[in-house]
């Protein structure tokens, strides 16, 4: 049975320098305190103290995230004490106040996964976890894992920035499920619906779709009013054509359905409702496109993202948001693992095999990478030259093929940020070419023949066929004997 006093904590980490030692001290001399707190958003967090060699000076000590009662918990550590780190787990949004409170005390912000505090916590106490624990955890983890100590200076969520683009991004997917809700309503009346709107839906359509969803509306409204309105909401870019198209399909659905048909109004209700929240995420959507490009514009005045191919105003605001400060990586390899575009390895002995991206980095940046890379390699020849490499000559996917062409992406930008250069676009002999030439060579020298993108894309159905029938053969997964309809006496 381990004592308590023995089990550890990990999290985030705050490195203070209290007071204002010689220069000519020696080392000795220092004191040094470690502060583990076990975060909570709804009751009282607990903190428990530690000197340099694990000893629990103090545990148990409970505060809110309030200004007074953060005092108290400062008045606890040892005067005597020359550096103070705080160790804290990055819980939820609950850990912004805090750290910003000790980075007034001259404090250093190191934010540890919580992965690691529940593996540690798990070795060291398997059976028992408690808050207690879990802040005396942290408080030792200086000590068990140094390496895993790296300094935060951003504010994380507290960034407008950062927290702009993650809105923006949310956003879209809403639209986007709001777009496939109202293609499956409008297949209801039939096809020629989403033929005349078109799949890919703009505000003009969800306009038209919030007001005139009925069919029986449309067909009294007519065609040239219809054309009318067209030409004054989109500036004459749809305008005669696409009223006569939408007409049509109105008389079609009229003629399919027959006199009794469906109830046409709580139909066209249905539809107004999904057209008339997307058309507010759309206005939404274009108002954070201008306040993110002011805020990127403020965090890389140079606009360095920017000068990378395939990246405009909208991705370079978001790899730079959820980026964040590009000296904080130790090195180019930290940055590729920061954005979960790695593969996973395993190898013990003479095994060693490497799996798909970890996926353990920022979900919105690496979003961000891969609608980049994918427009990237249609420019840069090196990215193209690579991607035909993964596509034809190692029998890559082209989703697997893009992500390691987002995986270089990201290297080269961090490179040109942490350097304050602008990216070079080059030949594949080094030679600095231009983006009209970049996607001249491309289209030359690296285009993917039809066949193997068609044979690419059958590959992965192929692989999971064959690990079904892997898996049935093992006796991991029986197939079904029972047949799928009752076949009748």
């Amino acid at each position: 049975m381990i004592p308590d006093s023995e089990c550890l904590v990990l999290a985030l980490v705050v490195v203070a320098a209290v007071g204002n030692p010689v220069n000519d001290k020696s080392e000795e001399e220092f004191m040094k305190i470690r502060v583990g707190i076990d975060i909570a958003c709804r009751a009282a967090h607990r903190a428990a103290c530690a000197d340099e060699t694990g000893r629990i000076i103090w545990t148990g000590h409970r505060f809110r995230t309030a200004a007074a009662e953060l005092e108290e918990l400062w008045a606890r550590v040892p005067a005597e004490a020359t550096e103070v780190m705080v160790v804290m787990e990055p819980t939820r949004n609950a850990w912004v106040p805090l750290a910003a409170w000790f980075r007034r005390r001259r404090a250093t912000v190191v934010m540890v996964p919580t992965e690691q505090s529940s593996d540690l916590r798990a070795y060291y106490a398997k059976h028992a976890k408690t808050d207690r624990l879990d802040a005396e955890l942290l408080a030792r983890l200086p000590l068990l894992h140094p390496d895993g100590l790296h300094p935060e200076q951003a504010d994380g969520p507290g960034d407008p920035l950062k927290r702009a683009v993650k809105i923006r991004s949310g956003m879209v997917h809403r639209r986007t499920t709001c777009m496939q809700r109202l293609d499956a309503l409008l297949e209801i009346m039939g096809p020629a619906w989403v033929e005349a709107i078109g799949s890919d839906m703009c505000q003009t359509a969800f306009k038209f779709l919030a007001t005139w969803a009925n069919p029986h509306q449309v067909r009294r409204l007519g065609r040239a009013r219809l054309a009318r309105w067209f030409q004054r909401e989109t500036r004459k870019a749809w305008g005669e054509r696409r009223a006569d198209a939408v007409v049509s399909a109105a008389e079609a659905t009229l003629e399919l359905w027959g006199p009794t048909g469906l109830d046409w109004d709580a139909l066209a209700a249905d539809i107004a409702v999904e057209a008339g929240l997307a058309l507010e995420l759309s206005r939404q959507i274009a108002r954070l496109d201008e306040r993110t490009f002011d805020l990127y514009s403020e965090a890389d005045p140079d606009r360095i993202v920017m000068t990378a191919p395939g990246v405009g105003k909208i991705l370079a605001g978001q790899i730079r948001g959820r980026l964040g400060d590009p000296h904080r990586f130790t090195s180019l390899a930290a940055a590729r693992s920061f954005s979960g575009l790695v593969p996973r390895q395993n190898s013990s002995g003479l095994t060693d095999s490497a799996g798909g991206p970890t996926k353990q980095g920022d979900a919105c940046l690496r979003e961000a990478l891969f609608t980049a890379a994918d427009h990237a390699r249609k420019v840069d020849p090196t990215l193209a030259a690579r991607y035909q490499r993964l596509m034809c000559d190692t029998g890559r996917h082209h989703t697997s093929a893009v992500c390691t062409i987002a995986a270089v992406l990201l290297t080269r930008i961090v490179a040109c940020l942490r350097n304050g250069t602008a990216y070079e676009l080059r030949d594949v002999d080094g030679r600095p070419i231009s983006n009209a030439e970049g996607r001249a060579i491309v289209a030359e020298r690296y285009q993917i023949p039809p066949e193997i993108r068609a044979a690419r894309r059958a590959v992965s159905n192929a692989r999971s066929r064959a690990r079904r029938d892997e898996r049935t053969q093992q006796g991991v997964a029986e197939r079904s004997k029972v047949t799928p309809v009752p076949i009748p006496a």
